[in-house]
């Protein structure tokens, strides 16, 4: 498998765990060990007692029975947990699909979304978001010229990284009609559920509502447990989960059990994790607000709809990339560019999930008040 340099990944390795200020990260704030375990009683013993042998390649009975419950129609039978989305998505891509196929994949996306599927000899077919008047677009037109007679799957994030987008519940539905029409799967990445903001309605998981649909769910997001390193894929489609089982055993075999016991801990208590980071990402809102009201001359800002990242735009004469690596080294503030989801020049990623986002934001006040933008 030829797979290209991960752009995003390579930029946030060069800068993410030396930079004082981050202003990019896609999560939600995390918890404790300690604090996770003192969620539930007996808990804390529970977990001393672990024995670090092999787990169950699927994921612990446990584990995918509290991921079952985040859906209405999926059980514990349907799930295969991996570690971290990533792997759900190198699996999917690599052992569904095979060279010569074709998917179509809503764009910019998180590179893994396509490259593992060009890299292993698919060919891709970018579904391109459109920026008008403040928010953003997908047009089901659009996806219908797509489809070939070689597609097997359509790929969508919803809410969606990196602009916060959500797509209406109408057009989720057509999505689904319009692949069940063709024959052809959707692998709905939905990694960032559960962080819809006020006024944007939950969308159903796209594994509830079509045979041929395969979503795809972390720890890291809404629950702020990016550690655990805890993914899943759920699908009524039995073949889908025999492939992605076989293809793990060639990757990790199993998951780590004790991230597994602490997921499905979590996953008992996922609504007040759920309810503290909407909180955190609502208040955040607001100040991202009042940044960008202040400063319009110099940044494009359209405001997200759910999730826990946007994607505004600079509005000055220079290469966003060019722009983010300065703003790093000078004043150790770190946004991501667009160009490493293959975007234009000028948009850049912000992440407002984390407690420490007002701190980092004055950071960023101070450089542009000393001159720093052109």
């Amino acid at each position: 498998m030829n797979l290209r340099e991960f752009k995003l990944e390579r930029f946030l390795a060069e800068y993410e765990f030396r930079a004082p200020y981050l202003l990019c990260t896609s999560d939600c704030e995390s918890v404790s060990i300690g604090d996770l375990l003192a969620m539930e009683e007996g808990a804390a013993d529970a977990f001393s007692a672990i024995r670090l042998g092999y787990g169950e390649p699927a994921g612990s009975p446990a584990l995918r029975e509290a991921i079952a419950g985040l859906y209405e129609g999926i059980g514990p039978d349907a799930i295969v947990a991996f570690n971290g989305a990533s792997e759900g998505i190198l699996a999917y891509m690599s052992a569904v699909l095979a060279p010569g196929d074709h998917i179509v994949v809503q764009c910019p996306a998180y590179q893994s979304l396509h490259e593992t599927a060009r890299a292993n000899g698919c060919s891709v077919t970018p579904w391109r978001m459109t920026e008008q008047s403040g928010s953003w677009h997908l047009d089901l037109d659009t996806l219908e010229e797509s489809i070939r007679k070689t597609t097997r799957a359509i790929v969508i994030n919803s809410p969606h990284n990196p602009t916060g987008y959500q797509i209406p519940r109408r057009d989720f539905l057509a999505i689904a009609e319009i692949a069940d029409d063709h024959g052809i799967a959707v692998f709905s990445d939905e990694v960032y559920r559960c962080l819809e903001h006020p006024g944007t309605g939950r969308l159903p998981a796209m594994a509830d509502i079509a045979e041929n649909g395969i979503s795809l769910g972390v720890m890291s997001k809404a629950f702020g447990l990016a550690g655990l390193r805890t993914g899943w894929i759920a699908t009524h489609d039995t073949a889908v989960l025999r492939r992605v089982g076989a293809f793990k055993d060639y990757s990790t075999i199993c998951n780590s059990v004790p991230s597994e016991f602490l997921a499905a801990l979590a996953l008992r208590h996922a609504d007040a994790l759920v309810e503290r980071n909407l909180g955190i990402v609502g208040e955040n809102i607001r100040l991202l607000e009042g940044f960008f009201d202040r400063h319009r001359d110099l940044f494009a800002w359209s405001h997200p709809a759910a999730g826990s990242t946007a994607f505004p735009a600079i509005r000055f004469d220079e290469d966003v990339e060019q722009f983010c690596i300065r703003l790093v080294e000078e004043w150790g503030v770190l946004l991501l560019p667009g160009t490493v989801f293959d975007y234009d020049g000028r948009h850049f990623r912000m992440g407002y999930g984390r407690r420490d986002l007002a701190r980092s934001l004055e950071r960023l006040e101070e450089a542009i008040e000393a001159g720093f933008c052109p």
